[in-house]
């Protein structure tokens, strides 16, 4: 097991107050710190319960979309896509790049293995034909709702940790 310096501690400690701090300001009284000072007793089970959802929600993400890489950018990506889909809206790839950080070169590449994936297309924007939109196709759109069904599931408690 990896031992963490006092320094380490100290910075893991403050980056929690300030995370507490955020909180705090969004209206919820009940937030507490989930670590004790100097890091040195259990964390409470508040923390701990969260992470152990973050993990299975990571597990779940990865199971639901199999061989597909769904992290970081790329998952970014598919939330910006789901949620243009919702509204009716079109990004193109530059958006999607923008929105999840990366370099248009890097982006499209994500792009590219989510179009791989079945679970997107890209077309010529009829307005602007330099421009490329990219949309879920309804294979992804199918994948991201019953991804988001389990994930309720699983802050519900109802999702088991076998899956």
């Amino acid at each position: 097991m990896q031992q963490f310096s006092n320094q380490e501690i100290a910075e893991i400690r403050s980056r929690i107050d300030q995370i507490h701090d955020m909180l705090a300001k969004n209206g919820d009284d009940a937030v507490r710190p989930a670590v004790p000072a100097f890091g040195l007793d259990e964390p409470q089970p508040r923390l701990v319960d969260q992470l152990s959802l973050s993990i299975q929600l990571r597990r779940l993400r990865k199971t639901h979309f199999g061989t597909a890489q769904m992290s970081g950018p790329t998952w970014d990506m598919m939330l910006d896509l789901m949620l243009a889909n919702a509204n009716g809206r079109a990004l193109s790839a530059s958006d999607l790049a923008t929105g999840a950080g990366v370099p248009l070169s890097s982006g499209l590449r994500m792009i590219a293995a989510i179009e791989a994936a079945g679970l997107a297309r890209r077309t010529i924007d009829e307005r602007d034909r330099r421009r490329t939109i990219v949309r879920l196709t309804e294979a992804g759109t199918e994948k991201m709702a019953s991804y988001f069904e389990k994930a309720g599931s699983a802050m519900r408690g109802e999702y088991s940790r076998a899956a």
